[in-house]
């Protein structure tokens, strides 16, 4: 061939090259690894969680690069969809390519072998027969056929006869149905996607919600309608409410898809083990569709959904409903009475809240009828038990900061004493810190809030400093009436300061108000003037005497005065106890439509057949080369296969042992 006939690599088109580059093994093979990796990573790393999440979890700085990565959302990641249709595409032109040749492989018997070439083959032997040249072709051809081979006779130069056979042609149709079904599963995993969605985001026709609105307040342009895209959503329903939407989780905020169907919960169920821990639960659904006669009836339960018009329902969690709660809310600085105020709401209810001249915002948050905690014992430092319901809640103030409060209903026993348990905590990120508020005879905090009342009572605190002063300067030769007016009032201070900041707003005082060389002899007095001062208003309380005051009195004056030096951190002007709850249980359910799925299932069942082929199903050929060498015919029998040549070894040694007897072999 001359050079102006020949075309190399350098000579073709860049349209040629470009598509031989697409369909070649190299960019097939390395798009499927970015895949792999971008799959374990979409895997490891928990996919579609809230924003704040991920920020505490990395800090903001790996936040942003792994959200300019798309890694939170990775399989709609704009790269990770652009992969996909590259793989799609590479797939696809790598089949046009072969599909010929593949389809003439089936089916060609290799009738133009020569005589050569079968003698070099690996598997190759020679014998000669007695028998007539036709007569043993026919033979031949016979016995391939009652081996599951197709054969054809073909006469060759010198008037040779060429048998050839072929069995397992279907082998080809392994890689043709691995490669194609590549393509159908990739294809399926992009009906899936959320490319449509994003389109329409670029496209201005949605928006991203990301305030925390009721379903009614959420506007148009970030709601979906009813349709054939893929989605995975949740939403929760209150037993005896229904919905006809999901959310769903986009970026930091979400979108609302309407469903065409509305979900009706008639019944929520759970059941508990031993120890108080959810075990199983698990929902009756009413489904109401438009398209059906009568309402649709089901229950579900985890790892066993309903698949309706081709959405499936999952059973994915469960959440307070709604519950009536009744609170009663005991005032814990006020100085005008301990009497508390009844206040009846519900979770999820926000109200203004008027206390003296402090206006706050009480959120609703959560209720739970059981609170499994480890409660270790000197027996079993493992062990855990029930604490009984509690609920949660935020205080908002005028300027919008919040803390959240988890109250336990019931008292719980530290030390052989009760207690009321109130957990406090500036932002989800953090633990809750618990102010111990103790309980008295009666299991109420009556008695506490008596004795903090009457540390705010200013006449008292005056006359029992009073008091205290004329004890304590009683021995002075002289009255010395600057002095006493300065003890009483370091005394009624040192009460003020107690009251308003506790022990940490004394300690500060002391600090900065005496010399240093006189403070170590000072502060101890001053430290025990308070304490006195702190008992003596306790002993004035009704029922306490000095002379007659018990152990348990004691202990509950030493409670008392340390639950009243941290009310300052408690950042609440009330205490609220749950004293009656009517439970409103929710059910969540997860919400996933995949029109895609069907297709994957088919790409996957392709490649099932299409592996089977490969390794099971081995194309094997053999050849007959038959000549007349004076009266005898002389036999060149060959074979190869593109599969385990260990087996064609033992195959083609049998088949050339039968071969020769039926062919009356005789030695050359």
């Amino acid at each position: 061939m001359s050079d102006s006939t020949k075309k190399g690599p350098s000579s073709q088109s860049f349209p040629r090259r470009l598509f031989l580059f697409i369909g070649s093994m190299e960019l097939a093979i390395s798009l499927l690894l970015t895949l792999a990796v971008a799959s374990v990573i979409g895997t490891v790393l928990q996919q579609n969680q809230p924003y704040a999440d991920y920020v505490i979890k990395f800090g903001p700085f790996w936040f942003d690069v792994f959200e300019q990565l798309g890694l939170y959302d990775v399989y709609s990641a704009i790269w990770f969809i652009a992969i996909l249709a590259l793989l799609v595409l590479s797939t696809s032109v790598c089949v046009i390519r072969h599909l010929p040749a593949m389809v003439k492989e089936m089916w060609q018997l290799r009738t133009n072998v020569q005589k050569k070439s079968l003698k070099a083959m690996h598997h190759s032997v020679q014998w000669q027969s007695n028998t007539a040249m036709q007569a043993v072709a026919d033979n031949l051809q016979q016995e391939f056929k009652e081996r599951g081979f197709r054969s054809r006779q073909t006469i060759k130069q010198d008037n040779a006869i060429l048998i050839s056979a072929m069995r397992g042609g279907m082998n080809r149709l392994g890689y043709l149905f691995t490669h194609i079904a590549i393509v159908v599963i990739c294809i399926g995993g992009l009906f899936d996607s959320n490319m449509p969605l994003k389109i329409a985001e670029w496209r201005g026709e949605i928006k991203i919600e990301t305030r925390d609105l009721s379903i009614r307040e959420i506007p148009s342009e970030s709601r979906l309608a009813a349709g054939g895209q893929g989605f995975r959503g949740t939403v929760s329903i209150p037993e005896g409410k229904a919905a006809n939407v999901v959310f769903l989780p986009v970026r930091d905020g979400y979108l609302l898809q309407t469903l065409p169907f509305r979900i009706e919960v008639q019944d929520f169920r759970i059941e508990h083990y031993p120890n108080g821990q959810p075990k199983s639960f698990e929902s009756d659904l009413v489904i109401h569709d438009d398209q059906r006669a009568e309402p649709f009836e089901a229950t579900i339960a985890v790892n066993h959904p309903l698949v309706y018009r081709g959405h499936s329902i999952y059973q994915a969690s469960f959440s307070d409903g709604g519950s009536l709660l009744s609170l009663d809310a005991w005032p814990l600085d006020s100085r005008a009475g301990t009497e508390p105020v009844s206040i009846q709401t519900k979770v999820f209810d926000s109200r203004q809240m008027l206390w003296g001249q402090e206006t706050m915002q009480l959120e609703m948050i959560g209720f739970r009828p059981f609170n499994i905690n480890p409660d270790p014992t000197e027996e079993d430092s493992r062990n855990v038990r029930d604490f009984g319901p509690n609920f949660t809640f935020k205080l908002r103030t005028e300027t919008g900061e919040a803390r959240e409060y988890e109250n336990y209903m019931f008292p719980v026993e530290r030390d052989g004493r009760e207690y009321f348990l109130s957990g406090v905590r500036n932002s989800p990120a953090e633990s809750f810190a618990y102010l111990y508020l103790p309980v008295d005879e009666d299991g109420s905090l009556q008695q506490f809030l008596n004795y903090s009342a009457l540390l705010r009572d200013e006449e008292l605190v005056s006359d029992i400093a009073n008091s205290m002063m004329k004890e304590a300067l009683a021995m002075l030769p002289e009255r010395d009436e600057a002095l006493e007016g300065s003890l009483q009032q370091t005394l009624e201070t040192l009460i003020t300061m107690f009251v308003r900041g506790g022990f940490d707003e004394v300690r500060d005082f002391i600090d900065n108000n005496i010399p240093d060389a006189e403070r170590d002899n000072l502060a101890p007095a001053y430290l025990g003037m308070l304490r006195e001062m702190l008992a003596r208003i306790y002993f004035s309380m009704d029922g306490v005497h000095p002379q007659t005051v018990t152990n348990d009195q004691l202990l509950f004056l030493q409670d008392s005065v340390d639950t009243i030096g941290t009310l300052s951190r408690y950042g609440s002007p009330v205490f609220l106890q749950l004293t009656d709850f009517e439970h409103v249980q929710s059910t969540g359910l997860q919400i996933a439509k995949a029109p895609g799925k069907n297709v994957v299932y088919f790409g996957c069942a392709l490649l099932i057949i299409g592996v089977f082929l490969l390794f099971y199903l081995p194309q094997r050929r053999l050849w007959a080369w038959l000549e007349q060498n004076n009266n005898r015919t002389e036999i060149i029998f060959a074979g190869s296969t593109n599969r385990n040549p260990r087996d064609f070894d033992i195959f083609f040694s049998e088949q050339q042992t039968v071969l020769k007897t039926k062919t009356g072999n005789s030695s050359l």
